[in-house]
């Protein structure tokens, strides 16, 4: 039994330090999920709780995990697991019976499975759940009590921290298929050879004797138009077939027209900047994009490109209010969510493959690549005197472009910068994850202690 309960504790601390860890890196992720099961039961006055509980609760699980293999206050984890399982499982019943969302969310973006799915998995892990509960009696109560949950507190707000720094700047690690140096048009492309989505078809047809509706297939259809009048056909989708990662791309002008092959195919530099909400972006974000976006009258081989869901009237109200100088193209919601973890950020983008990606929080500024970018850009930012005005909105003249700006010749300083900062990052969790090694293998408590 001992070496059952310690298989149990092994099995449980692993899914729930993965389940954690790819949600603490992607919080707002979390959130976005949050807010989802709040609109779905109704309960959209506590969307304010998305983001907290998107930080806390996966940085809550993540340390579960951890104390589970360290061993510690086994008794009383037994307890918080059987309170945290009981409720997840009766959860993801309710999902799987009414399917108010697609998908948990329970491995983030690393992993996905299907409402059912998820709740059969917590009914298997559920299993080695009650073996740690009826048998915590069992256990001794060893080590020493304060230094053991002290330990666990300072995990949690480690954890915590971590949480929170990856939700002010980008996720450590991106599950997501627009990572940088994915290739996008190879993500969108369905092979050959794989499932399509299958579909049962109903037919109604109307007697026209009796006035009476009948339902038949496509096999058994009536073929005799005398005696029967066709009414309507429904279709419902009985098995869903392959879907490549990136199947929602796209990207609409004010004519109602996908501009995505043409981003795609551009041999020169695109400049993203998606926002699922203008209304809630940082304005000051939103400022300074204004200088990245003037660059394109400077540089021939530059296009900046901004996006968003929100409607047309609010996006003129906010432009009107900033001044912005750019335009807004449309995108979908989920998709500019999915792009990037920020509201703004920054995609760049060349031949279809992603190059870079920045939170607005980290975007660089032009004067910090090359102050003659800034200076220009400075200089084509002082109003026009009224006559010249009046002369380019009667079409004299045309809007000013100069080509005097090569930007692939800044762009390895760009990526070698943000490739920099990404490597330190990388350090600084291999730091972390050092120290938490450590006190798992050095700790006066052996985690492997029966």
């Amino acid at each position: 039994m001992r070496y059952i309960r310690l298989l149990s504790r092994f099995i449980v601390g692993v899914v729930f330090i993965f389940s954690g860890f790819v949600k603490v890196v992607d919080p707002l992720g979390s959130a976005y999920k949050f807010a989802d099961y709040f609109t779905a039961f109704k309960l959209g006055f506590l969307e304010f709780l998305a983001l907290p509980m998107g930080i806390f609760l996966s940085a809550f699980e993540l340390v579960l995990g951890i104390t589970l293999l360290l061993g510690y206050r086994r008794k009383s984890i037994s307890l918080i697991l059987m309170w945290f399982m009981s409720f997840f499982t009766l959860l993801t019943l309710v999902l799987a019976l009414f399917n108010p969302v697609s998908d948990c969310g329970c491995f983030g973006d690393a992993l996905i499975l299907t409402n059912w799915q998820t709740f059969f998995k917590n009914v298997v892990l559920m299993i080695f759940v009650l073996i740690l509960y009826f048998s915590r009696k069992r256990e001794t109560a060893g080590g020493h009590l304060v230094a053991e949950w002290l330990l666990v507190g300072s995990l949690f707000l480690m954890a915590s921290a971590f949480s929170f720094w990856n939700y002010r700047h980008l996720p450590l690690m991106d599950f997501r298929p627009y990572d940088v140096g994915t290739v996008i048009r190879e993500e969108m492309e369905i092979p050959e050879g794989v499932p399509v989505d299958e579909y049962s078809t109903t037919l109604i047809y109307k007697n026209k004797t009796t006035g009476k509706e009948s339902s038949f297939t496509m096999d058994d259809y009536p073929d005799d138009t005398v005696q029967w009048e066709f009414v309507t056909s429904e279709s419902k989708l009985v098995k869903r077939g392959y879907e490549p990662p990136i199947h929602d791309f796209a990207v609409m002008d004010a004519y109602g027209n996908d501009i995505v092959d043409m981003i795609l195919s551009d041999d020169n530099f695109s400049l993203l900047m998606v926002s699922y909400d203008l209304t809630t972006a940082d304005k000051e974000a939103l400022v300074r994009a204004g200088e990245w976006s003037q660059l394109e009258s400077f540089a021939s081989d530059f296009s900046f490109y901004a996006v968003t869901a929100t409607n047309s009237a609010e996006v003129e109200s906010i432009s009107g209010e900033l001044a912005l100088a750019y335009k807004f193209l449309a995108g979908d919601e989920i998709m500019l969510k999915t792009i990037v973890r920020s509201n703004p950020g920054f995609m760049l983008v060349k031949q279809g493959t992603i190059l870079a990606k920045w939170g607005f929080r980290d975007l660089p500024l032009l004067e910090q690549l090359d102050s003659q970018w800034s200076e220009l850009v400075g200089n084509a930012s002082v109003p026009m005197d009224e006559e010249t005005q009046l002369l380019m909105e009667s079409g004299v003249l045309e809007e000013f472009s100069f080509d005097v700006v090569d930007f692939d010749q800044f762009t390895p300083e760009l990526l070698w910068k943000d490739n920099a900062a990404r490597r330190e990052r990388g350090v600084a969790i291999a730091f972390i994850l050092a120290v938490l090694l450590l006190v798992f293998i050095s700790g006066h408590i052996s985690p492997w202690k029966l």
